[in-house]
């Protein structure tokens, strides 16, 4: 059975402990090595390939991670479809912790992160307007509405460099910007995916109101880990649900982001980019 499902785990979701028949695939990647290895499970009825995106014991700061390496390994196992989760802090009164958010646009205020497979002698430029899928989101936010979760649908997540929490000033100006969530990891693997024709989704998990609030002046670790602990198991449900409802034959504009989006001559393309990119430009360039 094909795996076509990602999924990548952040914050307090190390893994699932609803995954069958698992076994480890460690892989190297033209960009380095992922986080760690994918577990290879199956899923209600489906196979999926589960990462944990900051490594055992949670080893990699946001800045850290090998983004590249972690999307192109899930492509290299024919995943078609990722759905992330990840810790957020809010950024507006409605977003309460313990919500679940699935956004539809992202601000980035990172610095420096490699954010594309391209560059080195091929040059592509992928629509990226609409940077999540809106319909495996869609779909997600059913499955916790009916997991009885506090659900908003759309919303903007500001993603910042870390690793340190945001000034006030900073969590101020976010929020005045009409910003509703803020975390650090996600804006470059919706890049990557998107670059990769993998469609993506981000499920956000509140952990707390960021430094803005008057309650919440002093935003610590403890306190984020405590909720996504409480909310770990809400979390899992969401993700089996949508998992198993996802009509996986079902197409999606990510899947043909490349077909316009490549703009280097084939023939002036070296031969080592072409090998190495092969299971993302394969189908376009020989």
């Amino acid at each position: 059975m094909p795996v076509r499902i990602g999924i990548i785990g952040g914050s307090g979701l190390y893994d699932m402990a609803e995954l069958a028949d698992r076994e480890e695939k460690v892989l190297t990647t033209p960009f380095g090595d992922p986080s760690g290895p994918y577990i290879l499970a199956t899923l209600r009825g489906k196979r999926v390939a589960f990462l944990s995106r900051h490594g055992e014991g949670h080893r990699f700061t946001p800045t850290e991670l090998n983004y590249r390496a972690n999307i192109f390994g899930m492509k290299m196992l024919g995943v078609e479809w990722i759905l992330s989760a990840s810790a957020v802090g809010s950024l507006q009164e409605q977003y309460r912790p313990m919500d679940l958010v699935f956004p539809d646009q992202f601000i980035d205020r990172t610095r420096g992160r490699v954010s594309t497979f391209f560059g080195d002698g091929i040059v592509a430029h992928v629509g990226f307007a609409h940077p999540l899928c809106l319909e495996l989101s869609a779909l997600a936010a059913a499955c916790a509405e009916e997991a009885g979760a506090r659900v908003h649908r759309g919303g903007t997540y500001v993603c910042m460099e870390g690793p340190q929490f945001s000034t006030l000033a900073e969590s101020k100006l976010y929020r005045a910007s009409g910003a509703d969530i803020i975390g650090m990891t996600n804006l470059q693997e919706a890049k990557l995916a998107r670059e990769a024709e993998i469609a993506y989704s981000t499920m956000a998990l509140v952990t707390d109101y960021d430094c803005w609030h008057p309650d919440h002046d002093a935003v610590t670790v403890e306190m984020i880990i405590n909720n996504l602990t409480a909310n770990a198991q809400m979390a899992q449900q969401v993700i089996a649900l949508a998992v198993e409802r996802l009509d996986v034959e079902r197409r999606d504009p990510a899947h043909s982001a490349l077909a316009t989006a490549i703009i280097t001559r084939p023939d002036t393309i070296p031969e080592r980019i072409k090998r190495d990119l092969a299971p993302i430009i394969g189908k376009y360039i020989k």
